[in-house]
């Protein structure tokens, strides 16, 4: 971790002091990754936490955090925490689509809000309160574990033009995008990131989504797919803390304080240290490898995937009532919010370009 990111973490831990009820009270915990061990910043947030929490009761509230490679069930912690295997879990919401589809607004959806929108719906609108409505079913606290911001829209081995590019197209997409791109002809499959590089080297898949140059420059996607095109799918993956509600319940008031302090600490450290990865992947990249063509898809494949976007929505919302209610609240939110973010964010980056020039 860099000096600033030290510092940080440090900095919030010092805000809460240990009280002799802390003392008092020895709990150890285990904590289940989606992510292995190594697949930084995705795997980021739970040792850091675990470090913080350590620290602010002094050794005493101890969290072990085990990757996929320890308990061999990635898409299982959902599951493991509401069984009480592991007390918590560091994961991300759309995974559970096919347990409740009301999931994946807790993640992101395509053509959704941006980081910075998604984060004040959820802190200071209604988005926390929906998402733990969702996840009462399963007896466990959802919270968010980070947010990698705009993912990019996937390497391509060849060039999309048209929709009729997308028609048989074999490629790996998680969530609503998968669904969104299967109505649109593609082949959508999934598989488990250690076989991607073979997977589209050999030919068996014809395109991927990852996340962005700080984590797929660790695959070398770019060795073999030289298309790289901006996203439109993952405008705001936020990751998620899950908690077994029992044990968080018995948790001595302090030790929930200092939980939580450590949660938002690490989510927010996990956004800048994404974005420093990207950044200098990105320029390393550049470098190594120019051939690579950045793309944003044309303006008719984009507008049938928003067709196809709504359509998917809208369908669900018309089945579901608690999806109708968190898919308009979050579009009643970004009617208000996108004005404030081109203003705040746009005209800037247009003001900057157009002093460049």
């Amino acid at each position: 971790m860099k000096r600033v990111g030290k510092i940080a973490l440090v900095f919030a831990a010092a805000m809460l002091v240990a009280s002799p009820a802390m003392a008092a009270k020895k709990i150890r915990w285990k904590l289940a990754m989606t992510w292995s061990s190594t697949l930084t910043p995705l795997a980021s947030p739970a040792p850091k936490l675990a470090k913080m929490v350590s620290e602010m009761t002094g050794g005493n509230f101890e969290i072990r955090v085990e990757g996929s490679e320890k308990h061999k069930a990635p898409l299982g912690i959902l599951d493991m925490v509401k069984g009480g295997q592991y007390e918590m879990g560091h994961t991300a919401s759309y995974y559970w689509k096919g347990k409740d589809i009301t999931s994946v607004f807790f993640t992101t959806v395509p053509f959704g809000m941006t980081s910075a929108e998604q984060n004040a719906w959820l802190y200071y609108d209604e988005g926390m309160v929906l998402q733990q409505k969702t996840y009462d079913k399963f007896n466990v606290y959802s919270f968010p574990g980070g947010n990698t911001s705009v993912q990019m829209g996937g390497w391509f081995r060849k060039e999309i033009k048209s929709v009729d590019d997308l028609k048989g197209l074999k490629m790996r997409i998680p969530g609503l995008a998968g669904e969104v791109f299967a109505k649109l002809g593609v082949n959508v499959t999934n598989i488990p990131p250690g076989e991607l590089y073979t997977a589209l080297d050999r030919g068996t898949i014809d395109a991927l989504e990852w996340v962005g140059p700080g984590m797929d420059i660790k695959m070398g996607f770019h060795k073999v797919a030289p298309f790289y095109y901006a996203g439109w799918h993952e405008p705001a993956s936020d990751m998620q803390f899950l908690i077994n509600k029992r044990e968080f319940d018995k948790l001595p008031v302090e030790y929930q304080t200092a939980l939580n302090t450590a949660m938002k600490a690490v989510s927010a450290d996990m956004y800048s240290e994404n974005f420093d990865a990207s950044a200098r992947a990105w320029a390393k990249m550049k470098e190594e490898f120019p051939n690579i063509k950045v793309k944003i898809f044309p303006q008719d494949v984009l507008k049938a995937m928003k067709a196809a976007t709504d359509e998917v929505m809208e369908g669900y919302a018309a089945e579901n009532a608690d999806f109708k209610e968190v898919y308009d609240s979050q579009k009643a939110y970004m009617a208000k919010a996108r004005e404030w973010t081109k203003m705040s964010t746009q005209y800037y980056l247009q003001t900057s370009e157009m002093v460049a020039e």
